[in-house]
């Protein structure tokens, strides 16, 4: 890795063997812009020595790391740079935000306020770490304090969601939700996924022992057995709760097992992608709805 002295320490040079150390992981603690160059590009002669003025100005704001193409095609290809210059930020070992072509100062300062955390971010961060250690007064503190600063903080509105959540204040939390407005696509899906986790623990405040008992001497009696499945939805037992959903879905796609496919697609939601048992459901679902 080459210090080039221009930015003071702040800019260096970055190939294809060390991209992940010193983009990627470096990322998670200082945001890092990555520069995609090469010698022989006119406009990335011009773009460059803004870049690197800016990161000797932010002084560890963020770090700058020049990637040529031509000796890093791997990272360039990874990266999907048809056109140089190329700039993307990252935050979290992930992309954040990018550009392309040679820009002014007054566009690059404009995608350096996207990728550095304002002290808004910074509060937001602080309640997360509050928050994933149980103390939710201090997380709803630094949230708080996130609005005072920005009010239409999208994050630190969801962070205060997450709290009532906590709290068990379900009807509070969805209210809550409905009211933010963001046009982040990662907000959104965060928006998502929480809005899922309060329907699923909406729970029907029925006794299990009482609906298995109702379900053991009536199988199809539909209302319990819903009931039944969004109960052990509200305790976590998603693959349980899918079985008995989707079996409200086979017997009835109208009323009861539209309510039941809404409830599968909520627990989907919570599992994600990458899940064995969403994958298997997903499938029986289908052919359900389908058949």
């Amino acid at each position: 890795m080459t210090v080039m002295a221009a930015a003071e320490g702040w800019s260096f040079e970055v190939g294809d063997s060390d991209f992940e150390a010193e983009v990627l992981e470096r990322s998670r603690q200082t945001p890092v812009v990555v520069d995609f160059w090469a010698p022989w590009c006119g406009p990335c002669r011009a773009l460059g020595p803004i870049l690197e003025t800016l990161a000797t100005e932010f002084a560890g704001g963020f770090l700058l790391a020049k990637v040529n193409v031509d000796e890093a095609p791997d990272s360039a290809g990874r990266y999907q740079v048809r056109s140089i210059p190329a700039v993307a930020g990252f935050r979290d070992g992930e992309v954040v935000c990018e550009f392309v072509g040679a820009q002014p100062e007054s566009a690059v300062r404009q995608f350096l306020a996207e990728l550095i955390p304002s002290p808004a971010d910074e509060r937001v961060t602080d309640g997360d770490a509050r928050l994933a250690e149980g103390d939710l007064d201090a997380a709803e503190t630094c949230y708080q304090e996130a609005l005072e600063l920005d009010a239409k903080h999208a994050l630190a509105q969801l962070g205060r969601v997450r709290v009532a959540h906590a709290r068990g204040q379900i009807q509070e939390a969805q209210q809550a939700l409905e009211q933010i407005r963001t046009n982040s696509a990662e907000v959104e899906k965060k928006i998502d996924h929480l809005a899922a986790q309060l329907r699923t623990a909406n729970d029907t405040g029925e006794n299990e022992a009482d609906l298995r008992d109702t379900l053991t001497r009536d199988p199809g009696d539909l209302d319990a057995r819903l009931a039944l499945g969004r109960h052990l939805a509200a305790r976590d037992q998603h693959e349980d709760a899918l079985s008995e959903l989707l079996e409200v879905v086979k017997r009835d796609s109208d009323r009861d097992g539209d309510a039941a496919r809404k409830t599968m697609l909520d627990i989907f939601e919570l599992l994600g992608n990458e899940s064995d048992v969403a994958r298997h459901y997903r499938q029986q679902l289908a052919r359900a709805l389908y058949r």
